[in-house]
């Protein structure tokens, strides 16, 4: 082979090397940002369901409260009932 042809397999060779170490590099930075975008959507997921919990708590509560309030309110005209029924 002629130093023409040496020089050029020489230049292919660091060219196909930069080309490699671009792709990995590439893969590389593709798997990092899916796994900040799994990341994400988990911690996502998580917070959505512990709003949805809190949410479901609350309207638990409410109802409850409501019931309460209810039953009170309930007793309360039953004793004045009573009052007036007494004297």
């Amino acid at each position: 082979m002629s130093k023409a042809d040496d020089l050029a397999a020489a230049a292919r060779r660091k060219a196909q090397e930069a080309a490699s170490r671009t792709k990995e590099a590439d893969a590389e930075r593709l798997a990092v940002r899916d796994k900040q975008r799994a990341a994400e959507a988990a911690k996502t997921a998580r917070l959505k369901e512990q709003r949805l919990a809190k949410e479901a708590a609350d309207a638990s509560a409410a109802q409850a409260a409501k019931e309460a309030l209810k039953q009170a309110q309930k007793q309360i005209r039953e004793a004045k009932r009573k009052a007036e029924a007494q004297g």
